[in-house]
């Protein structure tokens, strides 16, 4: 009896052994790939950024002597521009899990206001500027009070609204564009923003620098207020109150509700200043132009969302930063920049942003049900 029961014991030894061997394997399997979440959780733009270095390489191999030009990279970042303010404004509204399919349509919308009335009705450029600012604002206002009061969902609300400014913006504009030798002749600061800046004559001329490395880099007054912009928000995201309640607000809006944030207050918030931060994209567009054309940007709601997220942030809520949606824009821009200096045609541009979407959203989906 005793030889059976010193068996037993030693095979419970045994197996007791074994089962630490394998559960102590499991735990730093699941560790490794934990570490992995948690830092992707934790820096959203990481794979951005590589995904950008990894285009800039593989491109100025494809196109040397062409793509690393600084003309080249000012190009691009002018490119951009547009996409990424308005990818800023995106990107609060994604935060929040929504997502807003009309800020094309505002943006157009406040430069027909602000150019219209100042070209054609005459009306000082002091007062039809903010009256443009004042309609993009008004606007996203719009869009916040129909999804926090009536409860619908932001795509279709956005949907829905993306029509009515459609509308109001063929209705005032009377399908009309305005030149850019009337624009220069009656309101000239609209256009300032596309003007030209050659940060090597700045430098060397006002401050007496001869920094060589920036010869060929032509940059405008519009890419300026981009980084303004961004800068701006990010702030707001990152060290204010408001922006911890739109972080709240957008991965649990129950538990924000019951750590007292007023999330229809956070929501109201966050779409009307993403229509003010479209309304700026307004005035950069006619910089960008020269003029005002009620057809323009028509890809813009697209485009805007493509960038946010490529950048990281994630179509649920909760995560994502402004610096990724930039990064986002930046990729958008050199992956079509590349491909049509290696001479692809516009399709396999338009093949290759397609890819880099899908590819965004499975590594967001695949983060997220790691965290859960």
């Amino acid at each position: 009896m005793s030889d059976n029961s010193a068996g037993s014991t030693a095979a419970e030894r045994g197996l007791k052994g074994a089962d630490e061997t394998f559960a102590s394997f499991e735990e730093r399997d699941v560790g490794f790939v934990r570490r992995a979440q948690a830092f992707l959780h934790r820096f959203p733009t990481s794979i951005p950024f590589i995904v950008l270095l990894i285009g800039i390489v593989i491109f100025s191999i494809a196109a040397p002597g062409k793509f690393l030009a600084p003309f080249n990279f000012s190009l691009i970042l002018q490119q951009v521009t547009i996409i990424a303010i308005l990818g800023v404004a995106q990107t609060l509204i994604i935060l929040t899990a929504g997502i807003d399919l009309s800020v094309g349509a505002i943006m157009i919308l406040a430069s027909v206001v602000m150019g219209r009335t100042a070209v054609v009705y005459g009306v000082p450029v002091e007062i039809a500027f903010p009256l443009g600012l004042i309609c993009g604002l008004a606007c996203g206002l719009v869009n916040g009070i129909i999804v926090t009061m009536l409860r619908l969902p932001p795509f279709i609300v956005t949907l829905g609204t993306w029509s009515i400014f459609g509308a109001l913006n063929v209705w005032y504009s009377r399908s009309e564009t305005i030149r850019s030798q009337d624009m220069q002749e009656a309101a000239p600061f609209l256009q300032w923003t596309g003007t030209i800046i050659k940060p090597y004559d700045f430098f060397s001329k006002t401050l007496g620098l001869d920094w060589v490395f920036l010869k060929g880099w032509v940059l405008t007054y519009g890419s300026i207020v981009m980084l303004l912009v961004a800068l701006a928000v990010w702030y707001i995201l990152n060290k204010t109150a408001f922006g911890r309640h739109v972080y709240a607000t957008g991965d649990d809006p129950d538990a924000a509700r019951l750590a007292g944030i007023n999330t229809n207050r956070t929501l109201i918030g966050v779409y009307a200043l993403a229509g003010f931060i479209c309304a700026i994209a307004a005035w950069v567009l006619i910089g960008r132009i020269g003029g005002v054309s009620p057809q323009a940007g028509q890809t813009a709601n697209l485009d805007s969302i493509t960038a946010v997220v490529i950048g990281g942030t994630s179509l649920f809520g909760g995560r994502g930063s402004i610096i990724g949606t930039l990064v986002g824009a930046l990729i958008v821009g050199v992956f079509r920049n590349g491909l049509a200096l290696s001479g692809l045609e516009l399709l396999w541009q338009d093949f290759a942003v397609g890819v880099l979407i899908i590819v965004a959203v499975t590594i967001d989906q695949w983060i997220r049900k790691l965290s859960a």
